[in-house]
C-alpha cells in the first residue's frame, strides 16, 4: 500500500509489526512527506542553475556541472521542496508513473535539470495535483538531527541521541556510521533483535532455546504481534492526523 525510500544510513526504531500493525488502520490514500512552498535560498542555488548529469548518459560516474546560462523559475507549477524521505501511496506512485494529465512528466523534465531532485520532484508533483494535494502528511517519519540553521547534511546519531530518537515517534531515523553502538542499543531495546538474528514479528513459529532464532521458522505471515513500538507510532499518527496539524500543513 505504501513505497518507502530508505537509505543504507537509516535504521528502523520499530519492529515491522509494529509498522504494519499501525499502517493498517490508516486510509491507504495518505502520503508522508516533509514539504513546503518556501524554496527560499534553493530558487538561486538550484532552481535557477541549469545542470548537466552526465551520470544519465554515461556508464560510469562523472561530477553533475553547471551551464552558465540560467533559467527563470517554473510558472506553469508551483515549486515545493522539502526531505527526500517519504511513504508515497499506491495511487500516488502510479499516477507519477502513469501520468494520465502530463504533470509528472512535465515536472520529471524540470528536475532532470535541478540539483538534489528526490528534494523537490514528488513534493511538486502531489501539490500540484488536484487529484491528491489532499492526502499529504507533513512529515517524513524519520527522526533526523540537524543543525540550526541546518547544514547541507545532518549529524551523525549517536547513544547519545537515543532518548531523542525514542520521544520523537518517529519509525525510522538516520544518519548512523556503520557499525555505531547505538545500532546495538536499538536492536536490544526497540527491535528486540538478538545478534545476528532476525528482528522478530508474529511470523516467528521457531523454538527459542539455547539461542536459536526463532524467526528462522516461518510461520503465519498474516499474525502481526505490535509491542510497544507500535504504541509510539501511533502517538505519531494521531498527532499528525489532529485537526491543528493535518489539513493546515497540506501543501502550504
Amino acid at each position: 500500500d505504501w513505497f518507502i525510500n530508505l537509505s543504507a544510513s537509516d535504521y528502523p526504531l520499530v519492529t515491522q509489526d509494529d509498522l504494519l500493525h499501525t499502517l493498517s488502520y490508516l486510509p491507504r490514500d495518505l502520503n508522508f512527506m516533509d514539504h513546503t512552498s518556501n524554496i527560499g535560498w534553493k530558487e538561486f542555488q538550484r532552481a535557477k542553475p541549469i545542470i548537466i548529469d552526465p551520470g544519465l548518459y554515461l556508464s560510469k560516474k562523472e561530477d553533475v556541472f553547471w551551464i552558465t546560462q540560467r533559467r527563470s523559475v517554473a510558472t506553469a507549477f508551483k515549486l515545493f521542496t522539502g526531505s527526500a524521505w517519504m511513504a508515497l501511496s499506491r495511487p500516488f506512485i502510479d499516477y507519477c508513473i502513469w501520468g494520465w494529465d502530463n504533470l509528472p512528466r512535465t515536472v520529471l523534465m524540470y528536475y532532470a535539470n535541478f540539483i538534489s531532485s528526490p528534494e523537490g520532484y514528488f513534493h511538486t508533483v502531489i501539490c500540484n495535483a488536484q487529484e491528491f494535494r489532499n492526502t499529504t502528511v507533513n512529515h517524513d517519519l524519520h527522526f533526523i538531527s540537524w543543525d540550526n540553521p541546518p547544514k547541507q547534511h545532518p549529524h551523525y546519531l549517536t547513544i547519545s541521541d537515543m532518548s531523542r530518537m525514542i520521544d520523537s515517534n518517529a519509525p525510522f531515523a538516520r544518519k548512523f556510521h556503520r557499525d555505531d553502538p547505538v545500532l546495538d542499543k536499538i536492536d536490544a531495546e526497540l527491535l528486540f533483535r538478538g545478534p545476528g538474528m532476525l528482528v522478530p514479528g508474529g511470523w516467528c513459529s521457531g523454538p527459542k532455546e539455547n539461542g536459536t532464532d526463532p524467526c528462522l521458522v516461518v510461520g503465519n505471515t498474516t499474525v502481526l504481534r505490535p509491542g510497544p513500538g507500535g504504541i509510539r507510532l501511533e502517538r505519531l499518527f494521531v498527532s499528525l492526523l489532529s485537526e491543528e496539524n493535518f489539513r493546515p500543513r497540506q501543501c502550504k
